[in-house]
């Protein structure tokens, strides 16, 4: 079930292929959507709403509460159109073992949720070699000074406090989703995990393209030192955030 059809599901919403930031990232395809997790509570919607849409839930998923299931159901279907606006094909990525998603073949992609709303970006792999999204919720000041030390390094913690009260918030909020969208387009290349510390904004201007740098040697190739393009905007009350690295990346050894 897509956009194109006459069905209203009282859960998903509409989709939109509106880019939220100021410049566009040529090879790409965005797509998003609201959802409304409490609906499923309701008779009419029902608890299949998967099936509805022909979207298999993992096992793991099965008893999970309304709200989990709503989000991959809704995810998975802005990564579905996703992929039919990129080429054509008609494909729903799965969840792998480690609760990634599982691309179709010659696809890289990333997909995120947040307070209600779902998004999918997906590529070619022959242009990207991974792309990162992530969407969340902006942080008030009280909240970002609280979440500092666990996202933020040394160096980006002497930013923070040079900054007037008011910024703090979206400074930590941004810095946290972009680290979030680096792991997103980082993993299936590294195979590894890693965390907050693994990387740093170089710098901090606001809303707009940054440049991230590895603090660690994450294997395959990405170095410490190595240097990686973001963007970041700020859409409606969310933040969201954006990693893409092309296949023939200039920053590459």
């Amino acid at each position: 079930m897509d956009s194109s059809s006459s069905f209203v599901d009282p859960v998903i919403g509409p989709f939109s292929s509106d880019w939220p930031w100021a410049s566009p990232l040529p090879g790409t395809c965005l797509v998003a959507t609201r959802f409304d997790p409490a609906r499923l509570d309701e008779p009419a919607a029902g608890d299949a709403l998967g099936e509805r849409h022909d979207v298999v839930l993992p096992p793991r998923l099965h008893d999970a509460i309304a709200k989990r299931r709503a989000e991959y159901v809704a995810g998975r279907l802005c990564a579905r159109r996703a992929l039919q606006l990129l080429d054509g094909r008609d494909a729903t990525p799965s969840m792998n073992e480690d609760r990634s998603p599982c691309w179709p073949e010659g696809c890289v992609g990333a997909i995120t949720h947040s307070d209600g709303w779902a998004a999918a970006l997906v590529a070619h792999r022959q242009v990207y070699q991974g792309v990162g999204l992530d969407a969340e919720r902006l942080l008030n000041e009280e909240q970002a000074r609280r979440l500092a030390r666990r996202i933020l390094t040394a160096e980006e913690l002497v930013r923070m406090e040079t900054l007037p009260s008011s910024s703090v918030g979206l400074m930590v909020s941004a810095t946290f989703s972009l680290k979030e969208s680096l792991f997103k387009a980082l993993y299936p290349l590294v195979g590894r995990m890693f965390h907050f510390p693994a990387a740093e904004l170089m710098s901090w201007q606001g809303i707009g393209p940054v440049r991230l740098r590895l603090l660690e040697d994450l294997g395959n190739g990405w170095t410490a030192g190595r240097e990686i393009t973001g963007m970041v905007c700020l859409r409606e009350d969310k933040l969201l955030s954006l990693v893409a690295l092309p296949t023939a990346d200039p920053g590459e050894p």
